[in-house]
C-alpha cells in the first residue's frame, strides 16, 4: 500500500458506513484524507479523529453536494488545505425514500437523482480537469447492486440513479483514459450501514442474509479491499471503466 503514501484523497459521504471505512483505510495506508459530510457532524468528527490517530493528515469538509455550489466548496477547501486531489471516492448518496413510481413526485424524483448521480457528476466535473492536466488520478464511484436488478421494495428511482452512476463511470473512463486518469466503480449489495437502518427492517435484512450464498449481509469493511484495489495504480493500473460487484454472490452477472 506504499503507493497511497503522500496521496491526497477526497471521500464524499464519509461520516459513516462504506465511506468512513474507506477513509480510515486510506489514512492507515499513508494518504491525506478529506472527510466530507452533509449533516452527520459527530460521525464525521469521529472518522477524522481516527484518520489523524493513524498519523495521516486529515480535513473535515461540510457541504450539500446536491447544491450547485457544493462541489466547488468541497474541492476548493481540499485543494487549499491538502493539495490537488489524487484519488476521488464518490460515496455520497442515499435511497431518499421508498415509494411506488406512481407516488413519486417530481420533487422527490429530482432529489433522489441529485443525491446519487448529481453528486457524482458535480464532483467529477470539478476534479477531472486537474487530474487530466496532471496526467494521473483515480476515481472510484459507488454504485449499487440495484443498478442491475432494478432495486427492491419500491426503490426504482434509486436503482435508476445508481444505473446512471455505472454508465457515467464507463463513459468518463473512455473520455479521460488517454490522459492517464482511471475511473471505476464498486456496486455493493446489501451492506450493514446506517443506510439500511433508515430504509430496511430487521426482518427484511434477515431474509436477504438467508438467501445470500455466503449466508450474511456485507459489512463496510467488505467494500474496502475492492475500493483500494481500484484506487491503486500498482494493483489496478490497467483497470478502468469497470464496475466490481461486491454482494456475496447475490448477483453473478
Amino acid at each position: 500500500m506504499e503507493e497511497f503514501r503522500g496521496q491526497t484523497v477526497l471521500v464524499t459521504g464519509a461520516s459513516s458506513g462504506i465511506g468512513a471505512a474507506v477513509a480510515v483505510a486510506l489514512a492507515t495506508a499513508g494518504a491525506s484524507v478529506a472527510v466530507h459530510y452533509r449533516s452527520n457532524a459527530d460521525g464525521a468528527r469521529a472518522v477524522l479523529d481516527t484518520v489523524t490517530s493513524a498519523g495521516a493528515r486529515g480535513l473535515l469538509v461540510k457541504a450539500d453536494l446536491t447544491e450547485p455550489s457544493g462541489a466547488d466548496e468541497v474541492v476548493g477547501a481540499v485543494e487549499a488545505e491538502l493539495g490537488s486531489i489524487d484519488i476521488l471516492i464518490n460515496n455520497a448518496g442515499d435511497l431518499g425514500q421508498r415509494a411506488e413510481v406512481a407516488d413519486v413526485s417530481d420533487e422527490v424524483y429530482q432529489h433522489i437523482m441529485d443525491l446519487n448521480i448529481g453528486t457524482v457528476f458535480r464532483v467529477c466535473r470539478r476534479v477531472v480537469p486537474t487530474m487530466v492536466e496532471r496526467g494521473s488520478g483515480a476515481i472510484v464511484n459507488v454504485s449499487s447492486i440495484a443498478a442491475r436488478t432494478g432495486g427492491g421494495g419500491r426503490s426504482v428511482i434509486y436503482a435508476s440513479a445508481k444505473a446512471a452512476v455505472s454508465t457515467f463511470t464507463r463513459g468518463l473512463a473512455r473520455e479521460v483514459g488517454s490522459s492517464g486518469v482511471r475511473v471505476n466503480a464498486v456496486a455493493p449489495g446489501v451492506i450493514d450501514t446506517p443506510f439500511h437502518d433508515r430504509h430496511s427492517t430487521p426482518e427484511r435484512l434477515e431474509k436477504i442474509a438467508a438467501s445470500n450464498p455466503l449466508k450474511r449481509i456485507g459489512t463496510p469493511q467488505d467494500c474496502v479491499g475492492p475500493v483500494l484495489f481500484l484506487a491503486s495504480p500498482v494493483m489496478a493500473g490497467y483497470v478502468t471503466g469497470q464496475v466490481i460487484e461486491v454482494n456475496g454472490g447475490a448477483l453473478t452477472p
